[in-house]
């Protein structure tokens, strides 16, 4: 038997167990684009508030806003156009995002932070008594052909 053999494949394996068991890691890690993503690399940070962090794109009319908590976990995903909004089923709390046509209305307690604000919409998070973060898309253009040409120009 080869003595050279007998090194040279368990320091193979070895190897080939740390890429295995890194592969993972390094991959949770990495920046990536787009809507969902941890880190987007196509949008920049527009959170107003420390510990979020909150990204925005237009396409073809409609806004996204996502809000991630502070180590990047998706959180709430919303879509707007035209004063309506869509709250997306993504991100840990998505069951708690209230939007206009959910029929919640907006609460101007002040009791929330604003996460993310625009010319047209604001969304914000309220802590509830059960740990739980509650948030809320509102509009914040009151006049609909001013808040379309704001969409459809970006």
């Amino acid at each position: 038997m080869n003595l050279k053999a007998l090194t040279v494949r368990p320091a193979l394996f070895v190897g080939m167990l740390a890429l295995a068991f890194a592969g993972p890691v390094l991959a949770q890690q990495q920046p990536s684009s787009g809507l969902g993503s941890s880190w987007p690399t196509d949008a920049p940070d527009v959170s107003s508030m420390p510990g979020f962090h909150a990204y925005a794109w237009v396409k073809a009319g409609v806004k996204y806003v996502q809000i991630n908590d502070a180590a990047g976990n998706v959180l709430v995903a919303v879509a707007t156009s035209n004063g309506d909004f869509l709250a997306l089923p993504m991100g840990r709390s998505a069951k708690d995002l209230q939007v206009p046509q959910d029929g919640s209305t907006p609460d101007d307690s002040g009791s929330g932070v604003t996460v993310y604000q625009d010319d047209t919409v604001q969304l914000t998070a309220t802590p509830q008594s059960d740990g739980v973060m509650m948030f809320k898309a509102v509009s914040k253009c009151t006049n609909p052909v001013e808040c379309t040409t704001h969409v459809n120009s970006n």
